[in-house]
């Protein structure tokens, strides 16, 4: 199974989106393997966004990401880092299809609700800033041969 980081950003918090966006992740069959709310710092904001310095949309997307409380989801599936990302949808909400998350819930092309790993390598390095070892939970929900068929050892 593989670990994406999502982030539910400032704007999903303070619109009460919280609920509704982790629900979707779970009817998908995702599990939560760590949850916590906090505050993205300046110099982590930097860090995690730092291959975007010196685009002239750099220093706004700082702004908006330490701007208020933040929800950090660790979830895990196949294919998670995919399956997640086709959940959020196109960046901006207005480009997004509807029955995405940002097609959904998002008109904005600079507060764009959630952030997704785009890549396996990446999830595990964005997990490392975010949590702690002991943050993150190895547990197989009950549900989860209903949602893989696991007679041949690996899901499917």
């Amino acid at each position: 199974m593989e670990r994406t980081l999502v982030m539910l950003k400032p704007d999903a918090v303070h619109r009460g989106l919280i609920g509704r966006v982790i629900a979707r992740f779970e009817d998908k069959g995702l599990k939560i393997a760590g949850l916590k709310m906090g505050r993205v710092d300046q110099a982590t904001a930097e860090r995690h966004y730092g291959a975007h310095k010196g685009k002239d949309f750099y220093e706004p997307l700082l702004r908006f990401v330490t701007s208020g409380p933040t929800v950090f989801l660790v979830l895990e599936g196949k294919s998670a880092v995919a399956v997640v990302r086709r959940m959020m949808g196109a960046t901006f909400g207005p480009d997004a299809e509807p029955g995405t998350l940002r097609g959904d819930f998002g008109m904005s092309k600079r507060f764009n609700l959630v952030h997704g790993s785009d890549s396996s390598e990446a999830a595990e390095a964005e997990i490392g800033l975010f949590f702690d070892q002991p943050e993150l939970f190895a547990w197989d929900p009950v549900t989860w041969p209903w949602h893989y068929d696991f007679s041949a050892g690996e899901p499917v």
